[in-house]
């Protein structure tokens, strides 16, 4: 599944083709990936044909496109285009003469602009995700409701319960550190709580628990301000390395608007490498199992933590 760098990707691109272009059309090919949106086919097509999109926004994985009427400029109180990529989805930018994708299930024609491609497409070979209108709605905090070109203190209903993302101008690591304390529980389970910080995934936790030399068991309630000072200065690292790689592409189903696959998966130190030696002191890097999935990690520069900690 995409994690917040590829995710971080999409939104770039989506933001240079799709800011303050109209809808002119929607052509559903596939109602299963318009599910989420529960008022139906007509319903979905209604709220987006003749609406301005404002900005492509996003908090950790969660993407949205704020959307006005036609004479309006603000989307508050108003709505926004929600988008779930799941494990497959795509959002591609083409032309109208580029033939359809195999499995392309949801076509947006966008007004006309000197030199951008006409459609939004959004492709899912699994169709795990998909696209649904949605509220938005004031953000608690009263900043930014994520990343996004115009920040504006509104964020998407589905993604107001999730915390900021370490990419996130608004993050604030006094938060962090004090939800984190509250936890009896072990590092990277609180790295992946999209409660406690949004937008971390499996192998991102693992490359930065690998660049900050720490256990993924490590206590969160022992943890040392220091620690998580480095593991967060550490994602941060991680992502914006992988932002410049396009992201980690495993297979062919993640890729940008335009279609192109990340390669940050060449760089990667931990996760993936069992069985291949540490690039910082040699040693076998280690798979050991975590949350019915894997954690990866170096047995000398990340050795288990002296006291008993909690399981996972």
């Amino acid at each position: 599944m995409p994690e917040l760098p590829e995710v971080e990707v999409v939104r770039r691109g989506l933001a240079r083709w799709v800011r303050g272009r109209t809808v002119t059309g929607v052509e559903v090919l596939d109602p299963r990936s318009i599910r989420r949106h529960a008022l139906g086919t007509e319903d979905f097509i209604g709220n987006l044909e003749g609406a301005t999109v404002l900005d492509v926004v996003r908090r950790g994985k969660f993407l949205w496109m704020p959307l006005s009427m036609a004479g309006s400029d603000t989307a508050l109180p108003g709505t926004a285009l929600m988008a779930h990529l799941g494990m497959s989805g795509q959002l591609l930018m083409q032309d109208p003469q580029v033939p359809d994708e195999k499995h392309l299930k949801v076509r947006i024609r966008l007004s006309a602009s000197d030199g951008m491609p006409g459609q939004l497409r959004f492709v899912d070979q699994r169709i795990f995700g998909g696209l649904f209108v949605t509220s938005l709605i004031p953000t608690p905090d009263g900043g930014p409701g994520g990343l996004g070109e115009t920040p504006l203190p509104e964020i998407a209903e589905e993604a107001a319960h999730i915390a900021r993302d370490p990419l996130d101008p608004n993050f604030s690591f006094d938060e962090f550190y004090r939800k984190v304390k509250a936890r009896r529980t072990g590092l990277k389970r609180a790295l992946l709580d999209q409660t406690v910080i949004s937008g971390i995934g499996n192998i991102y936790a693992d490359e930065a628990l690998w660049k900050a030399r720490l256990h993924y068991a490590r206590p969160t309630d022992k943890l040392r301000r220091g620690d998580a000072e480095r593991v967060i200065e550490a994602a941060r690292d991680v992502m914006n390395a992988a932002l410049a790689a396009g992201g980690t592409s495993f297979d062919s189903l993640y890729v940008n608007v335009n279609g192109d696959s990340g390669y940050f998966d060449r760089f990667l130190h931990s996760y993936g490498r069992a069985g291949q030696p540490c690039e910082r002191c040699g040693a076998l890097i280690v798979r050991e199992p975590f949350m019915n999935r894997s954690s990866y990690r170096c047995p000398k520069c990340q050795p288990k933590p002296r006291a008993k900690s909690p399981r996972g």
